[in-house]
């Protein structure tokens, strides 16, 4: 790694990222790479992917993580905090307007848009889990995890039984044992010490436990407690926090699952982290805080869990992930994330989207140009409406 450098620097290059880094999370750490590897050599190769396997080892939004962890080595705790708020605030703000404007668009037009936005949302979560079944769920055992996670939830939906699926998974990946034992070719080296992270973990713990205890006092800690829940469980990916964010505001009623699913289409077609769409859903609940301040809040709740988590991981990491339980752990942990994801493509992605065969055929175009073609599902946001306007 080269000399340190300032939180200004570490601003700056986050900000292009946030403005440029389309795709989604897999997406954004090619950018990372070719910006902060290749182009300023922040770090090598090495020190590189052993942050992305920390980061995709824990629950969060991964990209994310990894640029808090690339400022932090870069220039310290300011340095995180400079390249969570640059890489997150481009995609935020663009969502925040789109929640604070989308309820004045009428006529044919503006349906036509917020229903495309909802068959756009077909297609990326059928994508998406296609993907995690091809990686997560190689053999016939992690596929009947990924099953019966889906049976599981199609039985007793809620936020609760997501999590009973995802710690079911784990144990039965424990006891599978098919983790191996790794060696480790680098360290990270950052800034944190043991007694830091000793507090990350138990602040993490402390707030996942205490938090809906104190969520009946107001409604402020309610919608703290729902997003903070939602970004603690988000294990295999960052479109996993769909049926999470389903389970807490859709299904608590505080929003519409129309609006829902417009606002998850919108945020396919801005760049920056997915976990932004809590930005959108903050500022259109139905009781307060809403607004300005509750996508502030609900973007605060929804990333903290997993940067307490990565403070906590980091001076431990590199012994850790050496361990062949914690391989079998995560792997039945990421089979069953598949089955959570499943369900939610069924309910309340499509049920609620796809209301005839023409928007069927248009989800399925979607899919397929995100799968076989490898569009960006920005252009795909952009193509599905001008083809719904096409045929209204």
């Amino acid at each position: 790694m080269t000399d340190r450098g300032n939180a200004g620097e570490v601003f700056a290059a986050f900000l292009k990222l946030g403005l440029t880094s389309f795709g989604g999370p897999i997406a954004h750490l090619g950018y990372f790479r070719d910006e902060l590897v290749v182009r300023r050599r922040w770090l090598d190769d090495h020190a590189y992917a052993d942050l992305v396997a920390l980061c995709q080892f824990l629950p969060g939004p991964a990209s994310s993580q990894v640029g808090f962890a690339l400022g932090m080595m870069r220039a310290g705790w300011l340095g995180a905090l400079a390249a969570f708020v640059a890489f997150t605030l481009p995609s935020a703000l663009i969502l925040l307007v789109f929640a604070l404007t989308a309820t004045a668009i009428a006529g044919p037009a503006g349906g036509g848009a917020l229903h495309g936005l909802k068959i756009v949302a077909v297609a990326i979560v059928a994508q998406a889990v296609w993907g995690m079944v091809r990686n997560l769920c190689p053999d016939r055992e992690r596929a009947a995890i990924a099953v019966l996670a889906v049976a599981i939830l199609a039985f007793v939906p809620g936020a609760f039984s997501m999590v009973g699926a995802i710690v079911l998974g784990a144990v039965i990946g424990l006891a599978l044992g098919r983790g191996a034992r790794k060696t480790v070719d680098s360290h990270l080296s950052l800034p944190v010490s043991r007694g830091v992270a000793v507090g990350a973990i138990v602040t993490f713990f402390v707030l996942l436990v205490l938090l809906p205890l104190l969520a009946g006092q107001s409604q402020g800690l309610a919608v703290f407690d729902s997003f903070y829940r939602a970004g603690a469980l988000v294990f295999g990916g960052g479109h996993v926090v769909l049926p999470l964010l389903d389970a807490e505001v859709v299904q608590s009623g505080w929003v519409t699952p129309d609006a829902f699913l417009a606002g998850y289409g919108a945020a396919q077609a801005v760049p920056g982290p997915l976990f932004t769409f809590a930005a959108y859903l903050g500022a259109v609940l139905g009781p307060e805080p809403n607004g300005v301040i509750g996508s502030g809040l609900a973007l605060l709740a929804i990333f903290l869990p997993g940067f307490l988590l990565l403070v906590g991981v980091l001076p431990f990491w590199n012994r850790f992930r050496t361990m062949a339980t914690a391989q079998s752990l995560v792997q039945g942990a990421n089979a069953a994330v598949v089955g959570v994801l499943g369900a939610a493509l069924y309910s309340p992605v499509f049920v609620t989207a796809v209301t005839d065969p023409p928007d069927f055929a248009l989800a399925l175009a979607g899919f397929v140009a995100l799968t076989a073609w490898n569009v960006p599902p920005w252009i795909v946001v952009g193509l599905e409406h001008r083809t719904r306007m096409r045929n209204r």
